[in-house]
């Protein structure tokens, strides 16, 4: 996962209207934070703009791309989050869109702004559909290959019920597909990690420590799921938690770091993003931290994966640059070019149908773009 937490925007938008533990890295046996340049990224971008603005004329989001997965048929899967809309790319650049059934309550503002469902991560499913969140819809959605949209309706609204134009319910944000076949996501505002299965029968399960926010979600080589907890006052952990429920937490080393995205490294442990340190984070399943700064400072990182080429790859939205780091802890950092007047603001990436490419949405550019990897 990836882009502003609900609790964000929504802070922001309301001042318009109108300590946690510490635990020393000391504790954490081979805990560290440095920088190690890595050789430059050379490469080639490409950028696939959006054929729609999604009715926000010189908004600069447009359609706001923000998740994105490889789907089953070789095309490339994304979320509109300001478009209420999925989208589809193929590997030559062709996109097609696909708006959501409903606004889930929040039509769109004349003149154009926020609306919709604001539908965030997306995943492929063990039926071979796309599932995603819907945020500010409460729900969990479906699409086939075909564009055939279904939704699932959360259980509760986790005591959030409509505002309009949040509607959050629960705040369904992350989503992975889990190792028993269900879909597994996390509920920033429910505190929960939520589990359907194909046919859209639901499970919730509460996370310990109360207000964590939990974000981004993956399972792990141990075939349980791990989560991060980005609240920096009352959690800034990592989380598991097994296919039962059963919960464990993990500290980071930095305190307030913020941690946002997670993925599984070829390494078989769990790397992460740290928004708010500026840094990569490393857990092994024993519970082994490590920490590396990147390059830029302020950098706001987002997005990470498995690159599937030996390495991790990350994105940092403030800084318009895609940045690559090595199992030994180079960090690696390339620009995106910026192709009209809006900043790119990449979010979410994910590899290539082949090795050496990475494809990934600029939220601010209204755009998917393509990077290929020519040396390094």
């Amino acid at each position: 996962m990836r882009k502003i937490s609900y609790w964000q925007f929504k802070s922001v938008y309301l001042l318009l209207l109108v300590g946690a533990l510490a635990v020393s890295a000391a504790t954490l046996l081979g805990a560290h934070a440095t920088t190690i340049r890595g050789a430059p990224i050379q490469g080639k971008f490409t950028t696939f703009r959006l054929l729609t603005n999604c009715g926000n004329p010189g908004v600069g989001n447009g359609c706001d791309p923000a998740g994105i997965t490889r789907g089953p048929d070789g095309n490339f899967w994304f979320t509109g989050e300001d478009g209420n809309l999925i989208g589809r790319i193929t590997p030559a650049g062709s996109t097609t869109v696909y708006p959501l059934p409903t606004n889930c309550g929040n039509p769109q503002p004349v003149g154009g702004g926020l609306f919709g469902c604001a539908p965030k991560n997306i995943t492929v499913g063990s039926d071979g559909a796309l599932w995603f969140t819907e945020e500010f819809g409460n729900q969990i959605g479906r699409i086939d290959t075909n564009g055939r949209i279904t939704e699932f309706p959360l259980p509760t609204d986790c005591g959030q019920p409509p505002n309009p134009p949040f509607s959050s319910g629960c705040a369904p944000h992350d989503i992975t597909a889990g190792p028993d076949g269900a879909l597994w996501f996390t509920e920033e505002v429910g505190n929960q990690i939520g589990r359907v299965t194909t046919g859209g029968f639901f499970t919730e399960f509460p996370i310990p420590t109360a207000n964590s926010s939990p974000f981004g979600i993956t399972v792990g080589p141990d075939h349980a799921l791990w989560f991060t907890e980005e609240n920096s006052v009352t959690s800034n952990q990592i989380g598991r938690v097994t296919i039962t429920g059963v919960f464990t937490e993990f500290p980071t080393p930095t305190t307030s770091s913020r941690p946002t995205d997670i993925t599984t490294g070829p390494d078989h442990a769990l790397w992460f993003t740290e928004s708010n340190a500026n840094k990569i984070g490393r857990l092994t399943t024993s519970g082994l931290f490590n920490e590396y700064a990147v390059i830029t400072q302020n950098s706001g990182l987002q997005g990470i994966i498995n690159g599937g080429d030996g390495t991790l790859w990350f994105t940092e939205a403030d800084a318009g640059n895609l940045g690559r780091i090595t199992l030994k802890g180079n960090v690696s950092e390339v620009a995106v070019p910026i192709t009209g007047t809006n900043p790119s603001k990449p979010v979410d990436l994910v590899p290539g149908n082949n090795q050496g490419v990475i494809w990934f949405t600029e939220s601010g550019a209204n755009s998917v773009g393509k990077f290929k990897v020519t040396s390094s």
